[in-house]
């Protein structure tokens, strides 16, 4: 019998659940179309280039212990895919294939966030948003006030600007990651200021990774200060006298089958046609701003079935597993400029970063004290866990501060906080960009 050691490791070793050989024999056919000029400029072009490219890059970066230990495998896509765009390697084929696969008529952004955005919501446990969200948003409100707030006093005497400052490096990196947070701000922004999309997600990009960087880094400095000064640390336990109720156990692939993703795929488009329409009544909020808070709202009141929950749950869950990567890979070959990035660079610019994660911390930590939340408890979640890069990053925040209970409340900042986020850039974009 094959032990399961055996079988783990065996898993370690394929690609897209099927093994190297295969994955590569694939991809020769993939890049010699590319080469020769003949990749389809449609969705099947799209999705074979991105996620054949996105997946070899990923199984090769989780090879190495600095990247999977730092900014991820995710975020190296991205980055790779950029480098080799910026040196020309990937033929013009593949690169319009891409661009109109991301960013055009197909728009796969949009059909990837549509389904992040609602599953993601009615995925988060009920009774605990219930119990603990309106109090837990209070260190979190702080967390991101205290980053814009120390982001643009710094940024001001650094010469960058206090505005730039907040628009272009704390909010993104308080926005919880790429795909729910860089990426639909990017759109946001460039709907308002008349600019593409593309421009302004090379802008902010640089923002969301070094703020990830820098907060990992954070989360063993502040569980070393916990072990030093007990009396700031819950071990674990966010409020005092408080004890994390366990989140409802979705059985996800015992429950759910493949008429269920086809309801929960549904159901994500008509969350995100419904923001559209408010949106249209309401055109100086941004539509996601609309999509995110009905959501939320049908999580709260419960109005939604348990079985289209689950649905759209499950088909939150399908996206992120399986096209995750593939979205990294275009959004690195289409979205991201290094000689943009070069630009942008400096000491000044990453000093900001850094002030934008120490504002989170300390205004989370603080305040969250205020509500009878352990400091170190409230700034490694309302603070580290909103300034990482999403929801791959709060397991390494989590894991570095050796506080994984506290999953619940990471997700939470990353999904609902990060919304907020986006909330607040919709009227700030506006205001100070006029």
């Amino acid at each position: 019998m094959v032990n399961q050691q055996t079988i783990e490791t065996n898993k370690k070793t394929l690609i897209m659940g099927m093994s190297p050989l295969w994955f590569l024999l694939c991809g020769i056919v993939i890049m010699v179309a590319a080469y020769m000029g003949i990749l389809p400029k449609n969705l099947i072009g799209g999705f074979a280039v991105c996620m054949f490219i996105g997946s070899a890059l990923s199984f090769v970066a989780n090879k190495i212990s600095f990247i999977k230990n730092t900014i991820g495998g995710v975020a190296a896509i991205a980055f790779t895919c950029a480098i080799l765009n910026h040196f020309h390697v990937f033929p013009e084929n593949l690169i319009e294939t891409v661009e109109g696969f991301v960013g055009g008529n197909t728009s796969f952004i949009t059909f990837y966030i549509s389904g992040l955005i609602c599953g993601s919501l009615l995925g988060i446990d009920r009774n605990l948003l219930i119990k603990a969200g309106s109090r837990y948003f209070v260190p979190l409100t702080a967390g991101i006030i205290g980053a814009y707030a120390l982001a643009g006093i710094v940024g001001q005497i650094a010469g960058i600007g206090w505005k730039e400052s907040i628009l272009y490096i704390a909010a993104p990196i308080m926005g919880g990651g790429t795909g729910g947070g860089a990426i639909p701000m990017s759109e946001m922004y460039g709907t308002v200021l008349g600019i593409g999309n593309e421009a302004v997600f090379s802008k902010i990009y640089p923002a969301v990774t070094l703020g990830g960087i820098t907060s990992l880094v954070f989360a063993g400095g502040i569980n070393s200060l916990g072990k030093k000064r007990p009396s700031l640390s819950g071990n674990g336990v966010l409020m005092k006298g408080f004890t994390m109720a366990e989140s409802e156990a979705y059985e996800e692939e015992d429950s759910m089958n493949l008429t269920d993703l086809g309801m929960g795929l549904f159901i994500s488009s008509v969350f995100f046609i419904f923001g559209r329409i408010l949106g249209h009544f309401v055109p100086v909020i941004h539509y996601y701003a609309f999509i995110i808070v009905t959501v939320a709202l049908a999580k709260i009141t419960g109005i939604v079935p348990k079985k289209m929950e689950l649905a759209a749950t499950k088909w939150y869950s399908f996206l992120v597993k399986n096209f995750t990567l593939a979205l990294m890979a275009g959004v690195g070959i289409t979205m991201i400029s290094i000689q943009g990035i070069i630009d942008i660079l400096s000491p000044m610019y990453l000093i900001v970063c850094v002030a934008t994660v120490v504002g989170g911390v300390l205004g989370a930590g603080f305040i969250g004290q205020l509500v009878n939340f352990y400091f170190i408890e409230s700034a490694v979640t309302a603070g580290l866990c909103m300034s990482n890069v999403g929801g791959n990053g709060d397991v390494a925040i989590l894991s570095a501060s050796e506080r994984m209970n506290l999953m619940p409340f990471a997700q939470i900042s990353s999904r609902l906080g990060g919304a907020l986020v986006l909330i607040i850039q919709s009227f700030l974009i506006r205001i100070l960009a006029s």
